[in-house]
């Protein structure tokens, strides 16, 4: 590990002032990620600027009726809030199913939004490809072992998911994420908070290197009734997706009314159509519905020699997501 200085924070706007000196600092919160990468040398940053004592942990409503998380609370928290419970089901449901119970007690939503891709060739210095390790050397994976590796919006460049479940919930609820600069505020749409890989596949986010992530906002939901998260995975626990999907139903009189789906495991971001979810809207029910949004989502994708299977998996997720959502779902 990269020797490195420590600071501090005691409240926001102190930890927005400190990483603006410090172009090549990092936010260190719960540390599940960035410390595991520190370990392996592929994250060196000069100066850990510790925020885990600034607030940022509340839970609480908004006057329109959705929900702001706090970018501090941990994941824990908010998975076992009434509120999150009771009007965003999906989403509690999408954080149980990621780590284990004692990462989930550590973690906190903004590194959650953070984290980086598990990728056996960006986590192992060893493989001298990564153009997301090191810009210009090369993806490794391409013509490597691609199992766990996208099908959707890859490039020549990397090939790598984004490994987050919380983040698929999140982006088929609509979120959007509040950060602070020393230039102020501002609110991301979710959508366009990751990013694809293109020609720089270095840059996880649209978030700039000097910004906080406040809290996540979530807006009123329709959805709590028939909504699900599912995720198909090599073992039953503390394993990422080979395919995710959170689906859920607005139903008017046996008819759709509005749909939202995303996948996780698939794509360098969360991956959402709007256009396959106006597909579903005023249509009945059913595996021929879901069938005909599934193909509009998976439009494009492209399977690798290892990962090609991803594509009828994610399919059958999808079809199997919206036939679980139909039913009440049980609180976790």
């Amino acid at each position: 590990m990269q020797p490195f200085d420590y600071q501090r924070a005691d409240d926001p706007q102190a930890a927005v002032d400190a990483i603006a000196k410090a172009p090549h600092a990092r936010f260190l919160a719960g540390g599940t990620n960035l410390v595991d990468l520190m370990k392996q040398s592929v994250e060196k940053p000069s100066q850990l600027i510790d925020i885990d004592r600034i607030g940022l942990t509340k839970i609480e409503e908004l006057p329109d009726g959705g929900l702001r998380l706090g970018a501090l609370a941990r994941n824990s928290d908010t998975a076992d809030h009434p509120l999150v419970r009771q009007r965003y089901p999906m989403l509690a449901q999408a954080i149980y199913s990621g780590a284990s119970p004692q990462l989930r007690n550590r973690a906190t939503n903004g590194g959650n939004l953070l984290q980086r891709t598990r990728c056996y060739y960006f986590y192992e210095p060893a493989f001298a490809q990564c153009n997301k390790r090191k810009p210009g050397s090369g993806c490794g994976a391409i013509e490597g072992y691609n199992r766990i590796h996208a099908i959707l919006g890859a490039s020549p460049d990397c090939i790598a998911t984004h490994p987050s479940d919380m983040c698929v919930a999140l982006a088929a609820l609509g979120a959007q994420v509040r950060a602070r600069s020393e230039r102020g505020e501002r609110t991301i749409p979710f959508s366009e908070f990751h990013r694809l890989p293109g020609s720089h596949p270095e840059i996880d986010t649209n978030l700039r290197l000097d910004e906080l992530i406040l809290s996540i906002d979530l807006p009123t939901s329709p959805y709590a009734e028939h909504s699900v998260y599912v995720k198909v995975r090599d073992r039953a626990s503390y394993a990422f997706a080979l395919v995710s999907a959170a689906a859920a139903l607005e139903l008017d009189h046996g008819a759709i009314r509005s749909a939202r789906m995303a996948l996780g495991g698939v794509a360098h971001k969360p991956w959402r159509s709007e256009k396959a979810e106006a597909l579903l809207v005023g249509k009945t029910p059913g595996r021929e519905a879901w069938l005909a949004a599934a193909n509009e989502l998976l439009a494009g994708a492209k399977g690798y020699e290892h990962n090609a299977f991803k594509i009828a998996m994610a399919r059958q997720t999808i079809v199997r997501a919206f036939t679980l959502a139909l039913g009440k779902v049980e609180q976790t």
